[in-house]
């Protein structure tokens, strides 16, 4: 198979693959520090972060904010080090998929998303997608990120992911990615 499939940054899906499997992260997971009150900070639905209200304008910040971000077992967001735990308010998901390349077809696809913070998160069976149904009726797919973490599909993404799963024409609708297969019917 050539690996002609390229994202918005030139990558083909090998080299995302590759960039996947070097992503160090910080083990948030073995920190439990005290909890020291709140870092005053939001995550809003659209994926801007805010500080006191004013947005976070610099992508590297936000990215090292995103590496310490961690979903407690009760649900809410805390950014954790060795030494402090902050709860942070999460409006809707902490993250926002705003690239998905796709390779494959049917059982042999591979989908690997590119979120706001600059995340490779490969759907698969640990990586579930999943489509909410909002109050409204409409779709809100969301994939898993980390440790609970979620990221909102952004609409074009979505889009893509419906055109890619009409042209499949599965029963039901949905599209496969890591041996996985997600229906796009909502849970």
């Amino acid at each position: 198979m050539t690996d002609t499939v390229r994202d918005s940054a030139g990558r083909s899906l090998g080299e995302l693959a590759a960039v996947l499997q070097s992503g160090r992260l910080p083990p948030v997971h073995l920190w439990n520090p005290a909890h020291c009150g709140d870092s005053l900070m939001r995550i809003a639905a659209d994926g801007t972060w805010f500080h006191e209200g004013s947005p976070i304008g610099r992508k590297e910040l936000v990215r090292l904010f995103s590496t310490i971000l961690r979903r407690e077992p009760d649900g809410h967001h805390v950014l954790v080090t060795p030494a402090e735990k902050l709860d942070i308010q999460v409006d809707d998901a902490p993250f926002v998929a705003v690239e998905a390349t796709s390779e494959g077809e049917g059982p042999g696809r591979r989908i690997i998303f590119r979120t706001n913070t600059d995340d490779l998160v490969a759907a698969g069976p640990d990586n579930i997608l999943r489509i909410d149904t909002a109050a409204d009726g409409t779709p809100r797919p969301y994939l898993h990120v980390r440790a609970g973490l979620q990221a909102l599909v952004n609409r074009p993404v979505f889009y893509q992911l419906a055109d890619l799963a009409l042209a499949e024409a599965a029963t039901p609708p949905g599209l496969w990615s890591d041996g996985a297969f997600f229906p796009f019917m909502p849970a």
